[in-house]
């Protein structure tokens, strides 16, 4: 989806993935126009008896943008889902998903890379909800925090009464590059049942003062520091591409942002 200034672009998507089917779904979120608005995507997936289903998003919105990313998944026996969210962009994005692993042995698997930079706001709320016996969920989120930006990550898992034998888990890396940045991460583990295991774990940390101190000291300042943090993340998302126009809307976001982007990933 591309962005429309001064309008709502909005894309509805509804996939139904017939028993033992593979399909594959690559969503993009970029401004290649000058303006401001709203761009998004709304998802269903309804995955039947051993399908698989891999969707990738990918957004690099200019900081005049509004993103909003909401899915829904719905898995049967044996169904397999995996979601990965690339958040680079956007004034402010909100990401939603509600899973339902309706099926024994149904599992999904959400990693999330995102980055914050200025006054960027980034909200995630996933929550997953075993119902089948030995489902499995995996949520991993691994982020960069700049500038004066707020992230707010909340990741509920609910171990409904008799999903003997599920597990779940959910991790999440955030690195804080500046002291001004604000980071709230809420991890939830709801459990009605006695045989299942539910697992969460952050990682939150500060740049090093001695590590600035060490960037300094070979011409780097704080801002020059946040930029090499910036750069890495956008490039690993463009090296990480699945195909060229998503690696394009990304290099075009790292153009905007840092100064030889283009020539230095080349």
């Amino acid at each position: 989806m591309s962005g429309v200034d001064a309008a709502a672009a909005i894309a509805a998507i509804d996939i139904v993935a017939r028993p033992h089917a593979t399909l594959d779904l690559h969503i993009a979120l970029d401004s290649p126009v000058t303006g401001e608005g709203v761009v998004g995507s709304v998802l269903r997936v309804c995955a039947h008896e051993y399908a698989t289903v891999n969707v990738t998003c990918t957004q690099t919105l200019d900081d005049s943008w509004i993103a909003l990313d909401d899915t829904g998944l719905f898995l049967d026996e044996g169904a397999r889902v995996n979601v990965q969210h690339t958040v680079l962009g956007a004034g402010a994005s909100a990401t939603g998903l509600a899973g339902d692993l309706l099926g024994d042995t149904a599992k999904i698997t959400i990693d999330t890379d995102y980055l914050g930079a200025r006054e960027q706001v980034r909200d995630f709320n996933y929550e997953l909800r075993h119902r089948g016996r030995k489902t499995e969920c995996e949520i991993d989120a691994n982020g960069v925090l700049t500038g004066t930006s707020k992230k707010v990550y909340r990741g509920t898992i609910d171990l409904v009464h008799g999903c003997k034998g599920a597990t779940g888990t959910e991790r999440e890396t955030v690195l804080l590059a500046n002291k001004g940045v604000d980071n709230k991460t809420v991890p939830v583990i709801l459990c009605d049942e006695d045989d299942v295991a539910g697992n969460h774990g952050a990682t939150i940390g500060h740049v090093r003062d001695e590590q600035l101190f060490y960037l300094a000291c070979r011409g780097l300042d704080q801002n020059a520091a946040e930029d090499l943090f910036i750069r890495a993340k956008l490039e690993d998302a463009a090296l990480s591409a699945t195909d060229e126009r998503t690696r394009a809307a990304v290099v075009r976001l790292g153009n905007n942002l840092i100064d030889n982007f283009e020539e230095e990933l080349a």
